[in-house]
Order: C-alpha cells, then structure tokens, then sequence
C-alpha cells in the first residue's frame, strides 16, 4: 500500500467548490486507487462553519449531536457524542485550523463521496475509483487520535471472513475487516493534525481491497452500522442515559 498526500494552498473559509479544489491541486488519478479526503474541507466548501465568539458552543454541540451525554458525566468537561453512528467528542465540531470559527460535520457525505467518485471517473476516464472522507477521534482506552471513515464510495468497506477456515481449518465465526477505517487510519496519519496543508491523500497499490464501478448500496450501508444494544460493548454504550440532541 502507498500513501501520497497531496499538498493544498492554505484553504479560505469563502472556498465553496470541492470539485475545483480537487481539480486544482490532484493532477494524477490511477485505477483502483482510493482519494482520502478530510472532512474538514468539505464542511468549509459547505459553509458548514459558524463564528466561535458570541456562540454558545454547548447548545451548538448538542443540536448537531444524534445522542449525547452532558459535559459534566466527563472529567475534562468534554461532550461525549453519537453522529452519523460514530462516537466521537462535541458531535465532531472542530476548532483547530478554523481562524475563528467552529467547523461542523459535513451535511449529506455519502452524497459528497458518490458526486466526487463520479466526477474522478469522468476527469480521469477511471471505471474503478475509491473515494473516502476522514476524520480523526480518539480510541477508548489509548491516548491519541485515529483516523475514522464518515463515508466511502467506490470499493467493499468491509472484507467478510466469516466462515472461512483460519490457518489451522478452524472456520471464523465473527471475524470482519473494516478496510475503509483501516484505511482512513492510514490516510489522516499521513494527512497530519496540524499546520501540514494536506488535506487530501491519495492511496494506491490495494490488492486486498475489492473495486466497485458504482456507490454502495443501502444493504451495504447498513451493514456497516450497529445498533448499540447489539454492539460487543453494548454494556458500555447502554448503561449511560443518551440524550437525544439534533
């Protein structure tokens, strides 16, 4: 696998066209490689930003939460939150990189990932182009952040080994592999947190990933969700009384 970051101008909060974006800094695009895109520029070509002075950012916070637990269930008064069905601090809104303004979560990303993945095959007359947004969001139990899927297009997220035998002929029973996150850990560690201009990554050589020439569909979107009372760590994530936000 190679990962390539593609370095950007400084992006405006006034840029409004992803696809010119794209256009103007991805020169190159091969078959059956995967565009990594931070979600925080697709926000910004959405407007999705809102001026951080004169804001009440709790009230923010959990209008743009699906499900959250107040601020002071945590000891460093963050606000843990449930979007899109990830977990993640203050429903994913950004400071950093914002010059003043709270960056939200892009609205509709599965609709931003299909129109970009069309518009790759088209430029570059690709019929097999992965395309993928990321974020960053901390893993339970580790310090740091990890890069995380919010929508691909273009490729199987997950490789199913269920039922196939392990080295010794035993036959899997649980095991899935979410290629797309995997991904995504690869893409945003070598996109950077900080002051590196590389918002976008393209990643390529992927023989264990399997091409699609079209979206994903409903069945397969749906797959990659769990209702928390299903999920392993449902005694964890049922235990605590959510509030609905949004």
């Amino acid at each position: 696998m190679q990962v390539h970051p593609i370095q950007t101008t400084r992006i405006s909060l006034d840029q409004r066209d992803l696809l010119a974006l794209i256009d103007t800094h991805l020169h190159e695009c091969s078959e059956n490689s995967v565009l990594a895109i931070t979600s925080k520029i697709v926000s910004i070509c959405q407007g999705r930003t809102v001026q951080s002075s004169g804001v009440d950012r709790q009230r923010l916070i959990e209008s743009e939460s699906d499900l959250y637990l107040p601020p002071s269930a945590s000891r460093y008064g963050v606000t843990l939150t449930i979007k899109e069905n990830i977990l993640s601090p203050n429903a994913g809104i950004d400071e950093s990189n914002g010059d003043g303004y709270f960056i939200l979560w892009p609205e509709n990303p599965q609709k931003v990932v299909n129109s970009v993945r069309q518009h790759l095959c088209k430029r570059f007359g690709l019929r097999q182009v992965g395309v993928m947004l990321t974020d960053s969001s901390p893993v339970p139990l580790r310090w740091g952040v990890n890069g995380v899927v919010v929508a691909h297009s273009g490729f199987a997220a997950l490789n199913d080994y269920r039922g196939k035998p392990d080295l010794f002929g035993r036959a899997l029973r649980m095991t899935t592999v979410n290629v797309a996150n995997a991904l995504a850990v690869a893409a945003v560690l070598i996109m950077g947190e900080g002051s590196e201009s590389t918002p976008m990554a393209l990643i390529s050589d992927l023989p264990f990933v399997q091409f699609q020439s079209r979206n994903p569909s409903k069945k397969e979107l749906a797959a990659l969700r769990i209702d928390p009372a299903d999920d392993l760590y449902a005694p964890l994530l049922t235990s605590v009384a959510w509030q609905k936000g949004g």
